[in-house]
Formats: structure tokens, C-alpha cells, sequence
């Protein structure tokens, strides 16, 4: 975000998501073996319908190259190509479980703020 310039809710919703999106993948993949279009619409079902495939499939990338999922090749249910599959690992499960510790204690305190300082319409004090 450019300093001085407000964020509109989508950018700002873009901008957060960033600094999670690993981890909602993570979780995902810690409920079932998935492949790259059933993330989207996972993400898209649990209310994050403006992540697109073009940011989760270099992200599933960077998680297999650091050994926090692992892909296998299985046939298509509708007959067609095989599809590629993502899967946890044992340092998968590992960063899930810390991300989540991280996750909670930082949405509460910042929910904490947020709540707490409110200011009243035309109220200018420093």
C-alpha cells in the first residue's frame, strides 16, 4: 500500500490475504489431497472468491520447493489428463500448526485495537 493513499476494502482484502494465503492453502490441503482448481473454489467457497489461479499455483510451487506439501499424478475422475494432486508433509502439518498459533494471537490482538479505538465522527484530537 502506497503511504498517504487509502486503500480501497478489495486492495486491502488483497493485501492481507498476502501475508496468509500459504497457510489457508495449507489448511485446505490438511483436509483432503486437492488439486489447483479446487483451491480456487475452496477459496472462493469460504469467502475469498478474489483469489485467483494465477496467484495459488506459483504459491503451490514455493510450498513444494520448501517441502511443506508434495504432489503426485492421479487419473481424472472425468476421464481426462491425470490431474496433479498436493498433499501435506510432515513439515507441512508442522507450519499449519504454528501458522494457526500465529494466526490467533495475532488477528485477537489486532481485533483487540481495532475495537478498543474507535473515534467519534468529527473528533480531530491527536
Amino acid at each position: 500500500m502506497t503511504k498517504g493513499l487509502p486503500a480501497t476494502g478489495d486492495q486491502r482484502r488483497s493485501q492481507l490475504l498476502r501475508g496468509v494465503l500459504d497457510l489457508c492453502l495449507l489448511s485446505l490441503i490438511a483436509e483432503r489431497p486437492r488439486y489447483g482448481y479446487e483451491f480456487t473454489e475452496a477459496l472462493a467457497a469460504g469467502g475469498l472468491e478474489l483469489v485467483s489461479e494465477g496467484s495459488v499455483y506459483p504459491l503451490l510451487a514455493r510450498l513444494e520447493r520448501t517441502g511443506l506439501i508434495s504432489s503426485y499424478r492421479a487419473p481424472s475422475a472425468s476421464g481426462g489428463a491425470p490431474r496433479k494432486y498436493y498433499r501435506l508433509t510432515e513439515a507441512g502439518r508442522a507450519e499449519l500448526t504454528d501458522g494457526r498459533e500465529v494466526w490467533r494471537a495475532f488477528s485477537g490482538q489486532v481485533g483487540r485495537i481495532l475495537a478498543a479505538h474507535t473515534e467519534s465522527p468529527g473528533d480531530t484530537t491527536p
